[in-house]
């Protein structure tokens, strides 16, 4: 009996782990025909979150409009995503210059992206800057960069947006968050300050226009890692080693982010956290034992000697 049930459990984790691996994948084509013909705003197209939401919503047939700081990456971004489509069954994708650092400009990039289909269904707000510094190595231009870009920004743009979709009644806000929206960590106050606040605005606003028909979602993964390229396998092989490698590796990849924001978008739901169980648990430490938890994150900055500043 013993042995059998060796032999069986393994078998069984296969099965179920081919059965997730199958259920994804047929939820990722159902989201990419429920956004065929929508017309969809990304922002900061050309990062590499924004190049994988791009791909991902072009190809399912939506008319996108993505925005970044540079036209020449966002006409790099243009020809690849047309290279790699049939153009019988996308749409050309439209182009807008757009600074989250430069908020007097976000009211005429407002009118830009709504002349170019006269409204808007989704707008997916997914710029950000961050700075990884002591706080008293960080000015206050810095703090304001930070609030402008993470911020100010993306509420400015979600304002201008907003009447069009009031007037429909119809519409989707998506934030692209992060988990320090929700957890604070040493060395990144700015950037943590920001994240708090655009997550806050982003719940009051859900409730505030549930009875226009539009909907809020907020996703907030850890941090995004980059994807470490294995020895190229077989087609099918190759599918399965990257599902199986984000799911057991820390931090998430940028395609697996762009996956869920497609579902998101496709389900409408209010709230996700994209994360591994270790920063979960400290979430609920933190909500239920913030005594611990205050406690656990000071004595690991007491072993952090010296930390550079990271700005992106």
């Amino acid at each position: 009996m013993g042995f059998t049930a060796v032999l069986v459990l393994p078998i069984l984790v296969v099965i179920a782990a081919g059965v997730y691996y199958l259920y994804t994948e047929i939820t990722r084509l159902m989201s990419k025909s429920a956004v065929r013909n929508k017309v969809v705003v990304i922002t900061d197209a050309v990062s590499g979150m924004g190049k994988e939401c791009s791909r991902v919503f072009h190809a399912g047939g939506a008319r996108v409009i993505l925005c970044g700081k540079s036209w020449e990456k966002l006409e790099a971004l243009y020809d690849t995503l047309n290279s790699a489509t049939d153009p019988s069954v996308t749409f050309t994708p439209k182009l807008v210059v757009l600074d989250f650092s430069d908020i007097d400009a976000i009211p005429d990039v407002t009118k830009e992206i709504l002349e170019c289909y006269g409204c808007v269904d989704v707008l997916i707000n997914n710029a950000s800057m961050k700075v990884k510094a002591p706080v008293q190595n960080v000015s206050l231009e810095m703090d304001r960069r930070i609030m402008d870009t993470n911020y100010f920004g993306p509420i400015t743009l979600t304002k201008g947006l907003l009447p069009s979709m009031i007037s429909r009644r119809s519409g989707q806000l998506v934030l692209v968050n992060s988990i320090q929206g929700r957890l604070g960590v040493p060395f990144r106050t700015a950037y943590a300050a920001s994240k708090h606040a655009a997550q806050a605005f982003f719940d009051c606003l859900r409730a505030e226009v549930e009875e226009f028909g539009i909907s809020v979602s907020t996703i907030s993964p850890t941090f995004i890692r980059s994807y470490h390229q294995q020895p190229e396998p077989r087609n099918a092989e190759k599918s399965i080693w990257k599902f199986f490698f984000r799911k057991f590796a820390h931090g998430v990849h940028p395609e697996e982010v762009a996956d869920e924001v497609l579902r998101t978008v496709n389900r409408k739901k209010k709230e996700v956290l994209m994360a591994n169980p270790i920063p979960r648990a400290a979430l609920y430490i933190r909500s239920f034992l913030p005594g611990l938890f205050f406690a656990v994150v000071a004595a690991g900055v007491k072993d952090v000697p010296f930390v550079e500043e990271e700005t992106q």
